[in-house]
C-alpha cells in the first residue's frame, strides 16, 4: 500500500517532515534528571554527552576542540579548512568575520568570492600533523574530517598524525560512486583497511545509508543541506526534511542490524540541529548522537566570532551556502551545561536534554528513541 501523495498526473511523492513539524509527548512516568544518563559510546571511545563538533571552520579550531572533549563530547577539525593551508588562520578568520554584507544572512557574492580565494590557498600535510598533535597533546580524542575527493590524497598524513575518529564528510556521500573521469574512492575496501573507526555521511534515506552501513562504517550522518549555511535546496532543488532523514535511517540500523548479525551503526544526526529542542527531538527519532554546528559557532570561544559559515560556501565552481550571522549566547561551558539565561533553547543543551528525558521517564538515550511522539507543527509561543 502507497503512501505517496499525487503532485501531479505524472509524478507522485512522499510526505516527509522537519523536525519542527513533530514534538515528543510524556508518559505516565517521570524521574529526576540527575538520575538520566547522556553517555555515549562509539567503537572504544566513550563520551559525556552524545555531541560531535561539525567540521567547521567557524565551529572548531584546535583549542575549540580540545575544551569542547574537555566539556564530554568530540570535535572534529576540518583537515581542509584555514587551520591547515594557513601557519596563522587567526588573521584569516578575522578578516572572514570583518567582511562587509548587505545581508546578515550574508548572500552577498562578493562574500562568496573572498571565502573562495581564501580557501584556495593549498593544503600543507605539515600542518594536518601540527594541528591534531596538539589535540592530542591535550589528551581528549583527535578526530579530524576529509571530504571523500580529499581522503585519498591525506589519509595517510591524517592517520599518521594519530587522528582517532575519521570523518568523511560531504554534502551527500554514497556507497557507489560513478565517475568516467577519476577513480573513485572505494568506501569499502577503504574502510576495511583502516585501523580506525569512520564515520561518513551524509545520507538522507533508508538506501543510501544501508549502503553506507555495509561498508562497515562506525556511524552514518544523516542530513543534505538542511544547515544554517547552507543553500543546497535554493541552488541545487536538493532537500530531505530531518525528522523523515532521521527516523528513515534509523530504520536501516535496524534492519542492517539484523542482516549483519549484530553490527551496530551509530546514527548521527548533522544539519538542522540547532537548539536544545532540535537535539531532543532528532534523539527521540533515533539518532545515537548529533553533530552541533549552529548550536556551537555561538560559543564565545568559537573560531567564527558569531559567523557561521560551510565548506559549500568556498566552493570554487558550485557554491551553496552562505555567511550566516549567529552571534553568540556565552562560554562554551554554558552552551552545554549552563547556567543557562536563555529560553529559547541556546544555552543548557546538555541540561535541556537531561530534563527532557526526565521528563519523558527514561534513563539513557537508547531507550528515549521509544518515547511516543506526535505530528505537531511549529506555532510561535508553543
Amino acid at each position: 500500500m502507497s503512501n505517496d501523495i499525487e503532485i501531479g498526473r505524472f509524478k507522485r511523492a512522499r510526505q516527509a517532515y522537519s523536525l519542527d513539524d513533530v514534538a515528543i509527548v510524556p508518559s505516565r512516568r517521570t524521574r529526576d534528571p540527575q538520575d538520566v544518563s547522556t553517555s555515549w559510546q562509539i567503537d572504544a571511545y566513550s563520551f559525556d554527552t552524545p555531541f560531535i563538533a561539525a567540521p567547521m571552520d567557524s565551529v572548531m579550531s584546535p583549542d575549540t576542540a580540545i575544551e569542547l572533549g574537555r566539556q564530554g563530547g568530540v570535535g572534529v577539525l576540518n583537515l581542509e579548512g584555514v587551520w591547515t593551508r594557513y601557519e596563522d588562520p587567526e588573521k584569516v578568520l578575522t578578516e572572514i568575520a570583518s567582511l562587509e554584507s548587505a545581508t546578515e544572512h550574508g548572500t552577498d557574492p562578493r562574500v562568496t568570492r573572498r571565502l573562495q580565494e581564501l580557501l584556495a590557498a593549498p593544503i600543507q600535510p605539515e600542518l594536518i600533523k601540527a594541528r591534531l598533535e596538539q589535540i592530542r597533546e591535550a589528551g581528549v580524542v583527535v578526530a579530524g574530517s576529509l571530504t571523500p575527493q580529499r581522503t585519498q590524497e591525506h589519509y595517510k598524513t591524517v592517520l599518521e598524525a594519530g587522528v582517532e575518529l575519521f570523518v568523511i564528510r560531504g554534502t551527500t556521500v554514497s556507497a557507489e560512486h560513478v565517475s568516467e573521469r577519476h577513480e573513485p574512492l572505494n568506501l569499502k575496501k577503504f574502510i576495511y583497511e583502516l585501523d580506525v573507526p569512520v564515520i561518513v555521511g551524509g545520507a538522507a534515506g533508508y538506501t543510501p545509508a544501508l549502503h553506507l552501513m555495509r561498508t562497515g562504517a562506525a556511524g552514518v550522518l544523516v542530513g543534505f543541506g538542511g544547515g544554517a549555511t547552507g543553500t543546497t535546496r535554493r541552488a541545487m532543488g536538493i532537500h530531505v526534511p530531518m525528522a523523515t532523514a532521521i527516523a528513515d535511517v534509523a530504520a536501516a540500523r535496524s534492519d542492517y542490524l539484523d542482516e549483519s548479525g549484530g553490527r551496530y551503526v551509530h546514527v548521527i544526526a548533522d544539519g538542522g540541529v540547532s537548539t536544545s529542542g532540535d537535539i531532543v527531538k532528532a534523539m527521540a527519532l533515533g539518532a545515537d548522537a548529533v553533530m552541533l554546528g549552529t548550536a556551537l559557532a555561538r560559543a564565545e570561544e568559537a573560531p567564527g566570532r558569531g559567523w557561521h559559515w560551510g565548506m559549500e560556501a568556498a566552493h570554487d565552481s558550485v557554491p551553496r551556502g552562505d555567511r550566516v550571522r549567529v552571534g553568540t549566547v556565552g562560554p562554551m561551558s554554558q552552551v552545554l551545561h549552563g547556567p543557562s539565561h536563555h529560553t529559547n533553547g541556546t544555552s543548557n543543551l546538555v541540561g535541556m536534554l537531561r530534563k527532557s528525558m526526565a521528563t519523558t521517564g527514561y534513563v539513557d538515550l537508547k531507550s528515549f528513541q521509544k518515547v511516543d511522539m506526535i505530528l505537531a507543527p511549529y506555532q510561535a509561543g508553543s
